[in-house]
């Protein structure tokens, strides 16, 4: 089967239905913002993973690249991320966890200054642009990263987002039956440093 395996792999990467390397980098844990160090040292151990009390770490799959797969991504899809400020006194266990150093907080580092990512608003998916009164996003933002215009409608003061992923666990774009015809993920998403 190893042998199956190994073959079904190759014929994957022939046909460039996945990669070696990621397509784009991703959102990554606390401490796991320096991708080559990430890719490097993770022994894809899964302990980050395991040591989250909120559950939004997940491992990265084959179709995130093969040299990806397996290291740590953020997921918000339930919950956010604090630094552990409630469970660990701000000192993110992933971290703690992590065996290699993969996950390294640079010295005084606390969730004002370390960006796991920035949020994003699709604005053609987002409930409070179709004129839907919708505001879960601004009020569950820890951060004030988020404030409403006139209109009611959230924007990202991206200088202030650090990705905590608030806003993408409470949408509602999508458990709502979206109206928006295409929409495949909340209205709200947290993407990688530099992503549009």
């Amino acid at each position: 089967t190893l042998c199956t395996g190994v073959v079904g792999v190759a014929a994957l990467l022939g046909i460039g239905a996945i990669n070696v390397v990621p397509k784009e980098n991703m959102v990554r844990p606390p401490g796991g913002q320096d991708e080559e160090q990430v890719i490097g040292a993770c022994i894809r151990c899964e302990k980050c993973v395991e040591s989250c009390p909120r559950g939004v770490i997940a491992p990265a799959h084959v179709e995130d690249g093969i040299l990806a797969m397996r290291t740590p991504t953020m997921d918000f899809a339930d919950d956010w991320c604090d630094f552990c400020m409630q469970e660990n006194g701000g000192i993110p266990l992933c971290v703690e966890a992590c065996p290699t150093q993969a996950l390294k907080l640079p010295a005084g580092a606390d969730p004002e200054t370390s960006v796991l990512g920035v949020a994003k608003i699709r604005k053609d998916w987002c409930l409070a642009y179709a004129a839907a009164g919708c505001k879960f996003c601004y009020d569950a933002c820890p951060y004030d990263a988020i404030y409403l215009d006139d209109d009611q409608c959230p924007h990202i003061i991206e200088d202030r987002c650090n990705g905590c992923g608030a806003c993408e666990a409470v949408c509602v774009s999508l458990k709502n039956g979206s109206i928006s015809h295409g929409a495949n993920e909340r209205a709200v998403t947290v993407k990688p440093l530099g992503e549009k």
